[in-house]
């Protein structure tokens, strides 16, 4: 998952040649024999120089090179490609290496955090596993470790090559140009109307909308200043998430969003409910854990608007439809892919992660509790009365303490002390004495937002996330 060519004099260059160009295997950086180096881990900690892997922490302009186990030669230079088309040029043959907006359109080839890490390919699915690849996001440039905003997020970012942080934003910087504005905005539905910047500020069923600008009645992330270029002004219906039309929040404290009825550019008028034609209106009740719900509900409990299960904003999430291809997990209607207590989705509102949806039980008597448990209005509470933090997580489980040893696929988890079959040095019981890494439990320890996981027993899967029921 490293990038095993160097740009420029290969200074950021930490791939894994380990021998000079002319095939003298190198010297371990932190070894004084054959040569008494002057560049070692201790005085250069930033420099890369882990076993003996060709560097340039002098900034050499011959490229990466290291210390040689040959006593006769002291150093060499080693033989690193360049990365192909590592420069991007405009007509004048200027860099560009700035971004416009939120950085959705930037394809520049910052390949480090704003700390320092280097990035994940994209391509790679170690140290971390996830769902932005060329074959879902072919429109979003995802090329090499490049930092990228494939996902509406504030600004690039990336995956890190580092196990225990996952991703983080690049420093990019704004460009002082402004693109070439291409009119006023679409003032009629085109698409999904992202491009939309009508005037229409009252939704289809005549709620009007809530100034973008401020959190009453209801708090959101859309917030004009973080967002510039996606039309939020005034209270005017607008699409920035790529939801399925443009809606708005409402000012009516009980209706938290809804869809606006704008209408299209070939001139017919929105209908209200664009659910395809093939796809049979099921009853918007569920049974027994709503497993089998198809429903077109998309609100929470609490009146949030559920986030698209094929979108990773605002939360990165495993629950995808190709991963859960019979669960489905169309546009961000409420399912239960995963056997929880009901349906649920995960919200676009940033400060909560996910919610169960507000729906009833359908009235089918061999579901109904007992007359001791709970009843069905209160659903989706069953069980925090019995359940303990030892069979279910909170949050991303962090805190998780189970007995669970097993992955989502049925894989023996490795134990957290042994090296075998994998070898790892970040997450054992002496570096993480507080993370709970017993016996070949699945944990957390690194904080991963998708939840608990663990080292497997299998040869060719190093690693592999935990199937746990949320309390």
């Amino acid at each position: 998952y490293l990038v095993q060519c160097k740009k420029g004099i290969g200074k950021d260059y930490r791939g894994m040649e380990a021998k000079t160009r002319r095939g003298i295997p190198c010297q371990k950086w932190a070894e004084k024999t054959p040569h008494n180096p002057n560049y070692t881990p201790e005085k250069h900690p930033n420099a890369g120089l882990d076993e003996n892997y060709c560097r340039n922490p002098d900034g050499d302009e011959s490229g990466p090179w290291c210390y040689t186990t040959d006593p006769a030669t002291r150093y060499d230079y080693c033989n690193i490609p360049e990365c192909e088309g590592q420069v991007t040029h405009t007509g004048e043959g200027t860099t560009v290496e700035c971004m416009q907006c939120n950085g959705e359109d930037y394809h520049g080839e910052v390949s480090r955090t704003e700390s320092g890490l280097e990035c994940q390919r994209w391509d790679a699915q170690e140290p971390h596993m996830h769902g932005f690849t060329l074959k879902h996001f072919p429109e979003k440039d995802l090329k090499m470790n490049y930092c990228r905003n494939p996902d509406g997020e504030l600004r690039p970012w990336c995956f890190t090559t580092s196990p225990s942080k996952r991703w983080e934003y690049c420093n990019i910087p704004h460009c002082t140009t402004h693109p070439p504005v291409s009119g006023l905005g679409s003032q009629c539905l085109s698409g999904k109307g992202e491009d939309y910047r009508g005037r229409i500020a009252i939704t289809e069923l005549g709620n009007a909308c809530q100034h973008w600008n401020t959190q009453f009645p209801h708090r959101h992330g859309w917030i004009p200043d973080r967002y510039p270029c996606k039309g939020l002004e005034e209270n005017y219906c607008r699409n920035p998430d790529g939801e399925k039309r443009p809606w708005c929040y409402t000012i009516n404290s009980s209706v938290r969003w809804e869809y606006c009825a704008i209408p299209h550019c070939d001139g017919t008028q929105q209908g209200i409910a664009e659910v395809p034609v093939q796809v049979p209106l099921s009853e918007e009740c569920y049974r027994g854990k709503g497993q089998s719900y198809r429903g077109t509900a998309s609100i929470t409990a609490s009146g949030k608007k559920c986030q698209a299960w094929n979108s990773m904003f605002p939360h990165r999430h495993e629950k995808t439809p190709d991963r859960f291809p019979n669960a489905d997990l169309r546009d961000n209607y409420c399912r239960n892919p995963d056997g929880d207590n009901s349906p649920w989705c995960f919200t676009t509102d940033p400060s909560m992660t996910w919610e169960y949806c507000n729906l009833k039980r359908c009235d089918d008597h061999t579901q109904d509790p007992a007359p001791n448990d709970p009843p069905a209005t209160t659903a989706q509470n069953v069980g925090l009365t019995t359940r303990t933090t030892s069979d279910c997580i909170n949050g991303n489980g962090k805190d998780y303490r189970g007995t669970v040893a097993k992955t989502g696929r049925g894989r023996t988890c490795q134990e957290w002390s042994s090296q075998k079959p994998h070898s790892h040095k970040y997450f054992t019981p002496v570096t993480h004495p507080r993370a709970g890494l017993d016996k070949n439990y699945c944990r957390n320890p690194d904080g991963d937002v998708n939840g608990v996981w663990c080292f497997t027993t299998d040869p060719e899967k190093k690693w592999e996330y935990c199937e746990i029921p949320r309390c």
